[in-house]
């Protein structure tokens, strides 16, 4: 099953592809946007350029799920993703997704994480069956999780992960976010 191209009220999401690339490395090369991610520094272009190649292999686990091209008109303004994870057994259970954003700062505080993140679990929930979408940011990233929490995602756990190289803030641990199908149906 092919990534279907979604529609907002404002924006377009397009299957993510090989010629989104550019956008991609502009993206994760930007130091705002990778704040909370990538140890907090920016990529480099051939970073940038396997994390893309990455992405596109994750539209190809699960029927259905994947990684989208945001655009207004035909601005790139980011990504969105209702992305495969991988069970404790290796395999990807098409009944569960991860919820994911990035967006370019000029486009902040505009309300598009929300809106991306409506619509996909929109077509999660009501296209695909979903039962499950979680979240999961950085404890101190109060607008990603402000964006999951308007999407109707609830926070069900704080926890603590070593890392070799942290990044300012991660003492703090990290957050999980959830909702299910029956919680999303009751927002309709």
């Amino acid at each position: 099953m092919a990534l279907p191209t979604l529609q907002t009220s404002r924006l377009q999401l397009n299957p993510l592809a090989e010629h989104n690339r550019d956008n991609i490395i502009a993206l994760d090369s930007d130091p705002q946007v990778v704040k909370y991610v990538h140890n907090g520094r920016p990529l480099t272009q051939e970073e940038a350029i396997q994390d893309h190649q990455e992405r596109l292999s994750a539209c190809k686990q699960v029927p259905g799920l994947g990684y989208w091209a945001a655009y207004l008109g035909d601005v790139f303004i980011g990504w969105g993703a209702l992305s495969p994870i991988q069970s404790n057994d290796g395999t990807f259970p098409a009944t569960k997704a991860e919820l994911g954003y990035r967006i370019s700062p000029r486009f902040w505080r505009q309300g598009y994480a929300k809106e991306i993140g409506r619509e996909l679990l929109r077509y999660g929930f009501d296209e695909l069956g979903l039962m499950e979408a979680v979240g999961q940011t950085m404890a101190v990233n109060e607008a990603s999780r402000a964006t999951m929490k308007a999407c109707g995602m609830r926070h069900v756990r704080t926890f603590y992960t070593e890392f070799e190289d942290p990044i300012p803030g991660t003492e703090e641990g990290e957050v999980e976010y959830i909702i299910i199908r029956e919680e999303w149906l009751k927002l309709q």
